[in-house]
């Protein structure tokens, strides 16, 4: 959740010392909290409470083998949640206050690759998706509660792709959105690379499978967004900053001559400034229009 709203960590206990089984509890902390501040807080309060060399930080949010711990040891696992929500219900859910309020599903995500290590090259990642259920919805009378579901699944490189396309997408959209547009948060955005590969494809560059079009789609919308923050951002920056606008265009351009083989046809030179082009255009007959209030 946003800092605004407040940390919400998971906390993972297991040992005989803590309880003789595992025990899962999800924790509401105030706003801005570090998660390294509550892992040392938790750590000192079990340790003095067992011990020293009794408890132990799980430092990962990997799945724990409950053979390779020690059963005169307290282990605790800590990991950041972020609310989960169903396509449907986050279109049930338009507003900030609602997405943030009546919560009971939570998520973390595992990055993980099939060699053993986190992270990898994009055709070896997979991420693990981890959603828990809380006994009761936040905010809560109380800041623990009990998680009383936990379900897990795994998903393949190309789901990874499209998850992290169309977060960035909606990150994108948001900073559109903003009124008053605020530059700053809107050229962090911009900012952010995305990396491309043709293992998605078929040796004619063509989709063959749902998941493959899907992906296809997501990279259309995402470069239109990029055209509309560079509108947005080029109407925004003072004029010592016309060079980053102009490195901005140019990774731009070479994004769309990256991505030509997934979003069809052959690359162009002026592929992305006909883009900004139109987008410019409907910013101007938009602002012909003036605001548009629906009734």
């Amino acid at each position: 959740l946003s800092p605004r709203v407040g940390l919400q960590p998971k906390i993972w206990l297991v040992g005989t010392r803590v309880t003789p089984l595992i025990s899962y509890w999800f924790l509401k902390e105030p706003p801005f909290t570090k998660l390294s501040e509550i892992s040392h807080r938790l750590e000192s309060f079990y340790t003095d409470r067992f011990g020293q060399g009794v408890v132990e930080v799980i430092k990962d949010s990997n799945n724990v083998v409950r053979t390779s711990l020690q059963a005169s040891k307290a282990y605790l696992q800590i990991t950041y949640l972020e609310p989960y929500f169903e396509k449907w219900e986050r279109r049930r859910r338009p507003t900030y206050f609602e997405r943030c309020h009546k919560i009971k599903r939570f998520m973390y995500a595992t990055p993980f690759t099939r060699h053993g290590k986190a992270h990898g090259d994009l055709q070896d990642q997979y991420k693990r998706r981890t959603i828990l259920s809380t006994q009761h919805s936040f905010p809560y009378v109380k800041t623990r509660i009990r998680v009383v579901e936990r379900e897990q699944k795994v998903l393949q490189p190309i789901q990874v792709a499209i998850e992290d396309i169309e977060k960035k997408t909606r990150e994108l959209s948001a900073a559109i959105a903003q009124n008053p547009p605020d530059a700053k948060m809107l050229q962090m955005v911009l900012q952010g690379c995305i990396g491309t590969t043709d293992i998605v494809l078929n040796e004619y560059g063509v989709p063959i499978d749902k998941l493959q079009n899907k992906l296809k789609i997501c990279f259309h919308d995402f470069s239109k967004k990029c055209a509309d923050a560079l509108v947005l951002n080029k109407q925004l920056i003072l004029p010592d900053q016309l060079a980053y606008q102009s490195e901005l265009q140019k990774n731009y351009a070479e994004f769309t001559r990256r991505m030509a083989p997934i979003m069809g046809g052959a690359p162009r030179t002026n592929d992305h400034k006909e883009l900004v082009t139109q987008a410019e255009r409907a910013v101007a007959v938009a602002a012909e229009i003036g605001p548009v209030t629906s009734v």
